[in-house]
């Protein structure tokens, strides 16, 4: 029998496809997953939601986030700190991280997303304390299929201590023969390359300043081997950039490009200091950005030139980054945040609302190599929000529902979030998981993992 769903009058459906159509008082019928029908004939199917007075927008795809960090958010300690002092600080909490932190925090910074109009969440996860389990990834893929949601995961790594002139201490760095072993392991287990997947995995080694020459090259071979994609930070502060400099004699880029790390299967985390002329091999090779404006204001990295990336057709996604970093994992905060910077910065040459909203949907879904989501169309994956448009904030500001998410924003949880064709927020809620056991049990898992330190 198959999984159908009618969602019926629809009052605004924002499409993000390529004419940019919006479509008012229309119809919407999903089977098996995959939208099937968008306009005003009446289907029967086993569900069917009234949404009269729905705003309904693509799923939100998030093209980067560290879910084990959503334990250490709000932290006074490192409130003032810049990247390299703020992670030097961290990873003596981080180091206590078992199975248990990551089962939690990714239902918990998954959860969240969800709540706020997110379908698909990319993790990167580098993290693999000496004490801790061998399955931390496999931890998450359980936690993610609990909750229902799409999940691509990154066997992420470091093997660059601060003893070898790295930043990490000993204890949270492996070697290179195991996490090459992983990684395949978790390839073969795991990722599923075909369309409306809801796992796939990429490899991700953490950053220059904590992983070797050698390993970036092996894990470039190896995740083309298998055809997964690569992903690290790149060109986040100017202390990474000085780091390159003086220990390769190159910058950031550059040295990219020595390794093997660029092309249309690449894409890099904040991509902040790039020059202009770094921005056109990344235009010229469809090498992708992953943009997290709050991140990267809340640890002074600076600001993407992310209206110079669009024009140039650079490939562009919108992330919230670790919750350490963000305090939160609510896409739709980011959006908002991302429309605001870029006016402040950059005024008639920003980008518009519906603009960010596009890099948050089919934008990400470009950098993540998803040609099947971030629009709603005939044929399409059935991920989508919905918000009611009688909210008292959306009072005076009906005129352009394209646009409202980036210039009003959404504060509360959306009405619905359907994955997949299946309700999995309802009324804000969470409806796949207990919310409240979760967030009891997530709350012992915290203190367990302070009580190490």
């Amino acid at each position: 029998m198959k999984n159908t769903l009618f969602i019926k009058n629809i009052k605004a459906l924002v499409t993000c496809d390529e004419k940019d159509n919006l479509f008012e008082n229309v119809n919407l019928y999903i089977e098996d997953g995959v939208i099937k029908y968008i306009g005003n004939d009446v289907y029967e199917a086993n569900e069917v939601i009234d949404a009269k007075d729905m705003y309904v927008y693509p799923g939100l795809v998030n093209s980067h986030h560290h879910l084990f960090q959503t334990f250490t958010r709000n932290l006074p300690q490192v409130q003032n700190m810049e990247l390299f002092d703020w992670l030097t600080t961290l990873y003596e909490i981080w180091k206590g991280v078992v199975s248990e932190s990551v089962r939690y925090s990714s239902l918990v910074g998954m959860g969240e997303l969800m709540k706020y109009g997110c379908t698909t969440c990319f993790d990167h996860h580098y993290l693999f304390p000496e004490k801790a389990e061998e399955t931390l990834i496999d931890e998450q893929f359980n936690s993610a299929k609990e909750l229902g949601i799409r999940f691509h995961a990154s066997r992420g790594s470091m093997n660059l201590s601060k003893k070898d002139g790295g930043l990490p201490p000993d204890s949270v760095v492996q070697k290179m023969d195991k996490i090459l072993y992983d990684s395949e392991r978790i390839i073969k287990k795991y990722h599923d390359a075909n369309e409306f997947s809801m796992r796939q995995v990429a490899l991700a080694p953490c950053a220059p300043f904590n992983v070797t020459a050698e390993l970036m090259k092996e894990s470039a071979s190896l995740a083309r081997k298998y055809n997964v994609r690569l992903h690290t930070h790149l060109a986040e502060t100017k202390d990474e950039e000085k780091y390159t400099l003086e220990r390769f004699n190159m910058r950031p880029l550059e040295y990219m490009e020595t390794l093997n790390w660029i092309g249309n299967d690449v894409w890099y985390a904040h991509g902040i200091h790039f020059n202009t002329d770094e921005l056109k091999v990344l235009a010229k090779t469809q090498t992708g950005v992953a943009h997290c404006p709050i991140s990267n204001m809340k640890l002074s990295s600076g600001i993407a030139r992310i209206p110079e990336m669009i024009n140039l057709d650079v490939p562009v996604g919108l992330a919230v980054d670790g919750s350490a970093s963000n305090d939160g994992s609510n896409l739709l905060e980011e959006l908002r945040v991302c429309y605001l910077l870029h006016r402040l910065n950059w005024s008639n040459k920003a980008p518009t609302g519906y603009d960010i909203l596009k890099l948050a949907t089919k934008g990400s879904a470009r950098v993540l190599g998803r040609k099947d989501l971030g629009e709603l169309s005939v044929g399409k994956a059935a991920d989508l929000f919905m918000i009611n448009s009688n909210r008292i904030e959306f009072i005076g500001a009906e005129y352009d529902p394209k646009s409202i998410l980036g210039t009003v924003g959404c504060k509360a949880p959306v009405d619905y979030t359907i994955i997949a064709g299946k309700v999995v927020v309802k009324d804000g809620k969470l409806t796949t998981i207990d919310e409240e056991k979760t967030v009891f049990e997530a709350r012992k898992a915290v203190e367990n993992l302070f009580a190490k330190i």
